[in-house]
């Protein structure tokens, strides 16, 4: 054999060798384009999560405050009077489509379900019994029931909360909210991914693939499957386990096969993060077939490379004389194939880019939720200097017509020479400029973000300043005040410009409820003792009922006519005057109208003037 012959055939040889490496650790290479897909998905199962979090934290706390409303009491304590039952019935089926819950409703103590938000429907939860249910048990015996099942009255999956319902310390039913998943789901389809969600027994309650309901990754134990069919979680002749093989990839991420019935077998790469309050796993299922596809790429790129090296090798040897022009085309086909390598991970790293821009746009839509909700209240005290406008306007025009009219006749007298009632009409047009300047400064007061803490101030400033900007809407409403205080400078805890709010609220709202009275006239009285200092605001309208009592401080709850309010004034006055260590109350007065109360502590003088 020639050495030519010889130098090529080593050359094939070397070729050969290295095809049969790349064999071997195609693997390897296939691990890596493993791991780093799933570390490119982590943040869709992040998402996941944090969705799934936010409506658990959302609905969590809603069943405690449903829970304080007297008229549940009421009901638990008279179930037969079917009055009561229809109230509770309907203020539980408005609450549901508020908070947009699936579904609300009050057991006794034993099980029995009196009043549901869905009482309407053919499938009610009304006169059902879910004392096997554990969220029932929990609640009943004072702490907060949590659980995930198939319902056994509409056959829909979903998360329950409840609470206690208490009658002083005495616990006398529960209170109950579900809310569904299905939407969860339908979001999780759209993506290239499949989720998953586990309970602490194992089984798959939650799927973007209907068909893995209610199946498991492993076997069931003996005590799972009782403890299910016990609690009437899942359809037993539905719990089943898949055909899987599940192995460790690495400390993040598992391998994971699913064999259907068809017999076709699907590979994905696995990786899950645990919610520990409600004891779920979420798994997030990438499909392994793209990693699979990126490392065969690699693999046939690097053989077509080598066996394109091995070949220009063997035309070297073969032809020395075209050295130099192969040597050129092999450095050409270098650099392209190092500009596609160059370009493809500019393209992974823009995409990188492009998920971290997301995760930033929502982290932001957070912060403006948090500011929207911060402008909503500024938007309550806005709004009653809105509904003020026209009264605020007449208040405005005529000082200004007063001072043009004196500023003539000022002009008048001093081409007359008679210089003294120059200086009178002078003084006249410095008044109204000192009563417009007042009027300016309670309104910007009023309007400005409050950013004082809680401190000694006199209550009859406040009370002062509230009389004063709502000085307009009353004259304009022919309404008058009469007020009587307790002594000339009380102080008490609170801020200056925040308890002017309240106030400002309390007698607009007196001034609207006898918006139909010939000769409205607002009661102001303000009563201290050693501790407390008690101002009370009355009108003399048509008062409110029972309902309107026990929803009079929740937000967005309003008696006045579409675009008259927006049922924000009580409820942040209430939050207001509690963060003061006050109380605000509302009820009916003995001799007609409404009367609201509003408690705050006392100061000492001393120590409020040095301060």
């Amino acid at each position: 054999m020639s050495r030519q012959h010889w130098t090529a055939a080593l050359a094939i040889g070397a070729v050969a060798v290295f095809l049969a490496a790349l064999v071997v650790v195609f693997p390897a290479l296939e691990r890596v384009y493993l791991n780093q897909l799933g570390t490119r998905e982590a943040s869709t199962l992040t998402l996941a999560v944090e969705g799934l979090n936010g409506s658990l934290r959302r609905f969590e706390a809603l069943p405690g405050l449903i829970a304080e409303r007297p008229d549940l009491v009421r009901a638990l304590r008279t179930p037969s009077e079917q009055g009561v039952i229809d109230r509770v019935n309907e203020n539980l089926q408005r609450t549901a489509d508020e908070v947009g819950l699936s579904d609300i409703f009050l057991i006794d103590p034993s099980g029995l379900t009196i009043a549901a938000s869905n009482h309407w429907k053919d499938l009610s939860f009304v006169g059902q019994n879910f004392a096997f249910r554990p969220y029932f048990t929990s609640a009943l015996s004072g702490y907060q029931g949590r659980f995930f099942a198939l319902g056994t009255t509409s056959g829909e999956r979903g998360y329950f909360f409840a609470e206690a319902v208490r009658d002083g310390a005495e616990i006398v039913g529960v209170l109950a909210v579900k809310f569904t998943v299905d939407a969860f789901e339908e979001a999780w389809r759209d993506g290239p991914n499949d989720i998953i969600v586990l309970d602490d027994a194992g089984v798959i309650f939650m799927a973007s693939r209907p068909e893995w309901h209610f199946r498991s990754l492993d076997a069931l134990t003996p005590d799972a499957r009782a403890a299910i069919e016990d609690t009437k979680k899942y359809p037993m002749d539905e719990l089943q386990q898949l055909n899987t093989d599940q192995q460790p990839f690495n400390a993040r991420f598992d391998q994971l096969s699913i064999t259907d019935a068809t017999g076709t077998t699907e590979r994905f790469i696995v990786q899950s993060q645990m919610i520990p309050d409600a004891g779920w796993q979420v798994s997030l299922l990438t499909p392994a077939d793209p990693a699979w596809r990126g490392a065969a790429g690699t693999f046939v790129l690097t053989a077509l490379l080598l066996l394109l090296a091995g070949l220009i090798a063997t035309v070297v040897i073969q032809r020395r004389i075209q050295l130099q022009e192969r040597i050129a085309a092999a450095l050409s086909m270098q650099e392209e194939l190092e500009h596609r390598v160059t370009q493809r991970t500019a393209e992974l790293k823009k995409a990188n880019i492009h998920i971290m821009q997301e995760v930033e746009e929502r982290r932001a839509a957070e912060t403006l939720l948090r500011q929207t909700q911060t402008e909503l209240i500024q938007a309550g005290k806005l709004a009653a200097l809105g509904q003020m406008a026209a009264a605020l306007s007449h208040e405005f025009n005529q000082p200004l017509a007063a001072v043009k009219s004196f500023a003539r006749n000022a002009s008048a007298y001093l081409d007359r020479d008679e210089p003294e009632k120059v200086r009178q009409n002078v003084g006249m047009i410095d008044d109204m400029v000192d009563r417009l300047a007042a009027i300016s400064t309670h309104l910007r007061n009023f309007a400005r973000r409050p950013g004082e803490k809680t401190e000694p101030i006199l209550l009859n400033r406040a009370i002062d300043s509230a009389l004063a900007i709502v000085e307009p809407k009353m004259r304009a409403a022919g309404c008058r005040v009469d007020r009587h205080d307790a002594e000339d400078a009380l102080w008490v805890l609170g801020g200056q410009v925040r308890l002017q709010q309240v106030f400002v609220n309390l007698l607009s709202n007196a001034v609207d409820a006898m918006s139909d009275q010939s000769d409205p006239v607002v009661d102001l009285a303000i009563t201290a003792d050693d501790a407390k200092a008690v101002v009370q605001v009355r009108d003399r309208g048509t008062g409110m009922t029972d309902d309107e009592i026990a929803q009079l401080f929740d937000p967005f709850f309003t008696t006045k006519e579409p675009g008259k309010g927006m049922g924000l004034g009580l409820s942040i006055s209430y939050n207001i005057v509690r963060d003061f260590g006050g109380k605000l109350e509302g009820r009916n007065h003995a001799e007609g109208g409404a009367v609201f109360s509003v408690t705050l502590s006392r100061a000492q003088a001393a120590v409020a003037a040095a301060e």
